[in-house]
């Protein structure tokens, strides 16, 4: 029983550790790691001190998760429908489930960002919106839920955990006032690479973003690391300083303590003589 309660008092640390603010994150983590090592669990104590402070984005989809433990299972019942609905190619339910995913995502994102207490920028969202997506994709993110310490993506094959529309509607049949076939491919071409240079210029915008918001997530990070180092430099040299005005007391202390022995010897002496 001993060790379900070590492995629960770790589970718990961690849960109070990637629930905090971002801000708390790196003291309380070296409280906890502190507490932990105090009452004799080193593992737990190397687990917390190993935890990886996370990225704006992956904090409040811990934060979700952590304050309402059926998000998971909620993004996990609709991964295993889309999962058999694709195995089985049943487009109509592929439709449906595609509608309830971004119902669910947009849902969850509100509610992520009000509990976080987040101002979302387009790139946070647009993370936050990723991992969600990828945990319906993936169980292996579904499972890591509440210890993340960045955004996921969903990288498999094909448009599973998109929310795009998996089968488009098929063409009505051309008219005279149609434009011919050859007019329209034109026309196609050009808004496909019209499209094509929208879509990557958002997508570097977002990395850009990303990786500002990743470098500032670091900084503070390190930010409160120097601030740390610098109160325990400050600490131990208080402590110097009055271990050396101490030893100063001592040592005054000590040269009038043999003063006064010399004295008192002197004392002794002089009423030896006398009684002679």
């Amino acid at each position: 029983m001993e060790g379900v309660t070590a492995e629960g008092d770790r589970a718990d640390d961690l849960d109070a550790l990637y629930a905090a603010k971002l801000a708390d994150f790196t003291p309380l983590r070296t409280k906890l790691a502190a507490e932990a090592k105090k009452r004799g669990d080193a593992e737990a104590a190397k687990q917390i001190s190993a935890a990886r402070k996370p990225t704006t984005a992956a904090h409040v989809v811990n934060v979700l998760v952590l304050n309402d433990p059926t998000v998971r299972g909620r993004l996990t019942d609709l991964g295993e429908r889309l999962r058999a609905a694709h195995a089985g190619m049943d487009g109509s339910v592929i439709r449906e489930l595609t509608t309830e995913q971004r119902r669910l995502i947009d849902e969850l994102a509100r509610a992520a960002f009000e509990q976080a207490e987040l101002n979302a920028t387009a790139a946070l969202r647009d993370d936050v919106t990723a991992t969600l997506q990828a945990a319906i994709a993936d169980p292996d993110v579904a499972a890591r839920l509440g210890r993340l310490t960045k955004a996921e993506q969903w990288s498999g094959f094909g448009e599973f955990g998109d929310t795009a529309i998996v089968f488009k509607p098929v063409p009505k049949k051309q008219t005279k006032a149609e434009p011919t076939p050859q007019a329209a491919e034109k026309g196609d071409d050009k808004g496909d690479a019209e499209r094509r240079r929208r879509q990557q210029a958002r997508a570097e915008l977002a990395a850009a973003e990303h990786a500002k918001a990743e470098a500032d997530d670091a900084l503070d990070e390190l930010q409160s690391d120097l601030a740390a180092a610098r109160l325990r430099r400050d600490d131990a040299r208080r402590r110097l300083a009055d271990a050396e005005s101490a030893l100063t007391a001592a040592e005054d202390a000590y040269e009038q303590a043999k003063q006064d022995s010399r004295e008192a010897a002197a004392v002794v002496k002089q009423a030896k003589a006398r009684l002679k």
